[in-house]
């Protein structure tokens, strides 16, 4: 990452989040091209901005872990807990989570 955050990313706002996250798809894709990829082959296996800024904010958890990649248990309460965090992602994270078109269950 080029940026240095005073604030750990979880206390970072959202507009902040996509921003770090574009910045990084843009990088990706320019790799790519000067690569000699083909714009139009790998375009859509591309994660969005919304699906990278999730990944950012799980990878801040398995670094606040020791680097320990999450059980079943724990990546479910550290996903719903950045659906939680973050509103606007929750769509996102329910479909990380294999619920495909399926309303969010109510929190509580």
């Amino acid at each position: 990452m080029s940026s240095i955050h005073p604030l750990p990313r979880s206390q970072t706002s959202l507009e902040v989040l996509r921003a770090e996250a574009r910045q990084e798809l843009e990088t990706v894709v320019h790799e790519r091209l000067l690569a000699g990829e083909d714009p139009w082959e790998f375009m859509e296996e591309l994660l969005s901005v919304d699906e990278l800024a999730v990944y950012l904010l799980r990878a801040d958890a398995i670094n606040s872990n020791d680097g320990q990649h999450p059980s079943p248990t724990r990546e479910y309460r550290v996903l719903r807990q950045i659906a939680l965090e973050y509103p606007p992602l929750t769509m996102v994270v329910w479909r990380m989570l294999g619920h495909h078109g399926a309303m969010a269950p109510a929190v509580n």
